[in-house]
């Protein structure tokens, strides 16, 4: 089906928040219902089921692209500010100047432009990735930059019980209306001790799902320090990273980390707790934030 281009811009002001979160258009669908033969112990019948869409999102610095990820088509400028702050190309939402989004029918563009002082940065870091051709040096900087350092999230001020712990998992899957349509996408949300999970963002994948909750945090002027990253996933270094560049000591998750990211979140000081089923749990690093009983570092 053809579809007219949609464009979608914000712009922050200099000196002023980024803008407050807009109801974005309608026009590209997140789920589609596809004809499907199910069968079953007892039977086989022909029905619909939605699932979702995914497609390629192009996120562009000053007219060049710098990269495009395969994302549900939604949360465009969350996607664009968290992306930009996860990965250490801006340090807060004041550095954008103007985000727009246009569909171009076969994928999504989104250009962000940068106020000077980020951009000056932004294109040296550019630069120094890209190299002189044949440098030998390009592989090294690129695994560098992939392996970042996390930076220490400082005293364990954020506390939670157990019961916050199983209830932050419990409360995200009510705020997962993609994943109920179609059982087939990740969610990551942000939980505050005494106000339960206050931001929920779900995507096709969970490095996506993640930037979208860092972008619609920044955008509520909700700090990170205050609670804990919930995500539905298992936990890769990546998802460390992006989850300390919220500022955020403590991430959730209802699947296995990966040792390296283990490694590193013990590095910078985080929490982190995995494989949440109901009331039990595992917590592999910093454990004196999970207020248990729990006495002794694990990792």
């Amino acid at each position: 089906m053809s579809r007219p281009d949609v464009t979608h811009s914000a712009a922050c002001p200099s000196g002023e928040a980024w803008p407050s979160p807009a109801k974005e258009s309608d026009a590209r669908p997140v789920v589609t219902a596809t004809r499907r033969i199910a069968h079953r112990a007892e039977s086989i019948s022909t029905a619909d089921r939605m699932v979702p869409e995914e497609t390629p999102i192009a996120l562009s610095y000053g007219g060049t692209t710098h990269a495009v990820m395969m994302a549900s088509p939604a949360d465009f400028e969350d996607f664009a500010l968290g992306f930009s702050i996860t990965e250490g190309i801006v340090a807060a939402a004041d550095e954008i100047e103007a985000v727009e989004v246009e569909d171009l029918g076969a994928g999504i563009d989104i250009q962000i432009r940068l106020r000077d002082v980020a951009n000056t940065r932004f294109e040296a870091r550019r630069r120094r990735l890209a190299g002189p051709v044949g440098c030998g040096l390009c592989g090294i900087e690129s695994i560098e930059e992939a392996m970042r350092a996390v930076p220490a999230v400082g005293a364990p001020r954020l506390a939670l019980t157990p019961d916050d712990i199983s209830r932050s998992v419990r409360l995200l899957a009510q705020q997962q209306p993609l994943h109920r349509q179609t059982g087939a996408v990740h969610a990551a949300g942000f939980y505050i001790p005494g106000k339960g999970v206050v931001m929920a963002r779900e995507d096709v994948g969970r490095h996506n799902a993640l930037d979208k909750l860092a972008g619609a945090l920044s955008r509520a002027g909700i700090a990170g320090a205050g609670g804990a990253v919930v995500v539905t996933s298992r936990v890769s270094v990546e998802m460390v990273q992006k989850t300390a560049s919220i500022g955020s000591p403590l991430i959730i998750a209802v699947s296995a980390p990966t040792a390296l990211a283990i490694r590193t979140t013990d590095a910078a000081g985080m929490t982190l707790v995995a494989l949440v089923r109901g009331d039990e749990f595992d917590i592999f690093t910093h454990p004196d934030r999970v207020v248990s009983g729990v006495a002794t570092h694990v990792a």
